[in-house]
């Protein structure tokens, strides 16, 4: 991994603010551009990659083939480089989420929206399909949308440009879920490619599930080549037929049947608006439903008008049919009960005649006060006999009406949840971040409000949880300028408090909050800063009394150890006869100094020796 750590100035110019994001190759870092003055997305490959020349190429290429594609919906890339023995790309950095965090909260996503997010992909691929890049990993997680719904693709770590031969046929580059079928196989990787994965993030925003799923990515790869991508519109969930028609041509197995360019899908989206809009509606454009397949690559062919020979052409026919009759009449499929599917929801209904052999099923929708897409009546009736691949007419409930989502911005919570109930609609609680709407009021809908729905539709309520909370950066072991400065930058007040400490001064010690905590906009951030422990100069006390001496240590802020030591010299009884340290050394303040205090001791006098009267010692 890279690992650095907030404050570490890369080569020299980008300064590390906070990782925002980590992936398999790299991590992107949050950072200022100490140059320019800006904020850039700094990307570095992890240096276990490093020493591979492969991974190095790839990150290289990533840099000059997005560097070459200046486009409103092409993350821009500055700078790139090499630091510390690895290599990074600073780019443009965005505010936003990135689309699979979109998906993650509010899929499936309104219709319209949805083609306004599709166009502007398809305008990035097309940019650079016409540049001569493939991005060969179209997913959500590469795509960023701002607060105002702009689109931007990013990450062309594997994308081929021009003649490169890296992650060309033969190898798999790519995220499973969102792999075009010949990418799966190995084979070669074509601008069509890009758009089918386009065509399967299209499929996830409008029904929020994904078109192919498995346990492993082997078994998801295999169903992207052998199986078709479900019905769109299954589950309670109704598509306007046109879109997915739209959708599912971007999703044909063989890239000639797809879109031929990203163009042509754009185009075939926008043309679609008018039908989604009267479909949302209820209404009908025109007199027909113009329903839009992908235009396969317009193949080779020299037909020639070729001599009529109608006697011979009739004879035939006649003899075919005769043949087709006496097959049937010998070969006629085995006739079988057809189930009960009335009463079920149309998705299980299919499901149970699906097992039962009956694969071919037309609904038809009728409005009813049955729940939407509750199966009224069904053609044959259950019990009556067909044959195994019959197709089965099914009247569906179109639902019970439809009722306008009322506007609840600023109301409680309590409020806006009865003014859904009131017009017959469900509702799922969002808690979502707002500068704007005070904590616990309503912000909004999705549907919005003032739109028309199904009556029972389950609309999503999104409620204020107040003003996005700050992260509070980790300060600890930098400098006092540093750690304001991120702090200005954070948009978070400060208070410092100085503490003695051998730390060097100006050195953050301590912080409250905790780097990583998260706080309102302007909280205040209390740092305990180093500063130098105070030194004084030890007095000097010898001969002083010992109560002299102690108010001496004590006036320069010193702590007296006391110890004593017996004396014969009466003039040093209560006297300070030695001290440590010496006078005149400097120390911490609030240091101990040991003095010696003289105990007098009297001498105990000599023994003496007993003498006879006459002075002579005695025996």
């Amino acid at each position: 991994m890279s690992d650095y750590a907030d404050g570490t100035v890369v080569d020299g110019r980008y300064r590390i603010e906070r990782r925002i994001g980590s992936g398999g190759m790299a991590d992107v870092y949050l950072a200022e551009d100490t140059h320019l003055g800006r904020q850039v997305a700094l990307k570095v490959l992890h240096r276990r990659f490093a020493q591979d020349a492969e991974f190095v190429e790839r990150f290289r290429r990533e840099a000059s083939a997005a560097a070459g594609l200046q486009h409103p919906h092409v993350v821009g890339v500055y700078d790139r480089g090499e630091h510390e023995g690895t290599y990074y790309i600073a780019m443009e950095y965005l505010r936003g989420r990135t689309l699979k965090e979109v998906l993650s909260e509010e899929a499936p996503v309104d219709q319209r929206r949805a083609i306004d997010i599709a166009v502007q992909i398809l305008a990035a691929a097309g940019f650079a399909h016409r540049n001569g890049v493939v991005h060969r990993d179209f997913k959500p997680h590469n795509v960023i949308l701002d607060d105002q719904g702009t689109v931007k693709v990013t990450d062309f770590g594997i994308a081929r440009a021009g003649a490169s031969e890296m992650t060309e046929t033969g190898s798999i580059m790519g995220t499973a879920q969102y792999l075009s079928p010949e990418q799966a196989q190995g084979q070669e990787v074509t601008p069509r490619s890009d758009i089918y994965s386009i065509g399967v993030m299209l499929y996830e925003l409008l029904t929020g599930k994904l078109p192919f799923e498995g346990e492993s990515a082997v078994a998801i790869a295999l169903k992207h080549m052998s199986e078709p991508p479900p019905a769109m519109s299954r589950e309670g969930l109704a598509i306007e037929p046109n879109l997915e028609a739209v959708v599912l041509g971007a999703l044909a197995k063989e890239p000639a049947a797809r879109w031929q360019s990203a163009e042509d899908f754009a185009a075939a989206l926008e043309a679609c608006r008018p039908y989604v809009e009267a479909f949302l509606a209820g209404d009908a454009v025109g007199d027909d439903t113009a329903v839009f397949a992908a235009v396969p690559a317009p193949a080779d062919s020299a037909a020639r008008e070729r001599p009529r020979r109608w006697p011979a052409v009739a004879i035939a026919v006649a003899a075919l049919a005769l043949i087709a009759l006496m097959a049937f009449i010998f070969t006629r499929p085995e006739q079988i009960d057809v189930p009960k599917v009335t009463g079920l929801q149309l998705s299980e209904a299919r499901e149970r005649l699906d097992r039962a052999g009956f694969e071919d099923v037309e609904v038809e929708r009728e409005r009813s006060l049955a729940e939407l897409d509750e199966v009224l009546r069904q053609d044959p009736d259950a019990g009556e006999q067909a044959a195994r691949g019959d197709t089965i007419v099914l009247v569906v409930s179109d639902g019970p009406g439809e009722v306008t989502v009322p506007r609840v911005r600023n109301m409680t919570r309590a409020q806006a949840l009865r003014e859904l109930r009131r017009s017959d609609l469900r509702a799922t609680v969002t808690e979502r971040a707002s500068a704007n709407v005070e904590a616990g009021r309503a912000i909004g809908t999705a549907p919005s409000g003032g739109e028309t729905v199904q009556r029972r539709t389950n609309v999503r309520l999104f409620v204020s949880s107040g003003p996005e909370q700050v992260e509070v950066p980790n300060l600890v072991g930098q400098t006092l300028d540093s750690a304001t400065g991120q702090l200005d930058d954070a948009g978070l007040a400060y208070r410092i408090v100085r503490e003695e400490s051998e730390r060097p001064e100006d050195e953050v010690l301590a912080q409250d909050p905790g780097g990583g905590a998260f706080v309102d906009p302007g909280a205040t951030v209390t740092l305990t800063v180093a500063e130098p422990v105070a030194q004084v100069s030890v007095p000097f006390v010898t001969d002083l009394s010992e109560a002299q001496a102690l108010r001496a240590l004590r006036a320069e802020g010193l702590v007296a150890d006391v110890q004593e030591r017996d004396v014969q010299d009466p003039d040093q009884d209560g006297v300070v006869i030695q001290q440590r340290p010496a006078a005149g050394r400097d120390v911490d303040e609030g240091s101990t100094v040991t003095i010696v205090v003289g105990r007098y001791v009297e001498p105990t006098p000599p023994p003496t020796t007993p003498t006879t009267p006459e002075g002579e010692a005695g025996p």
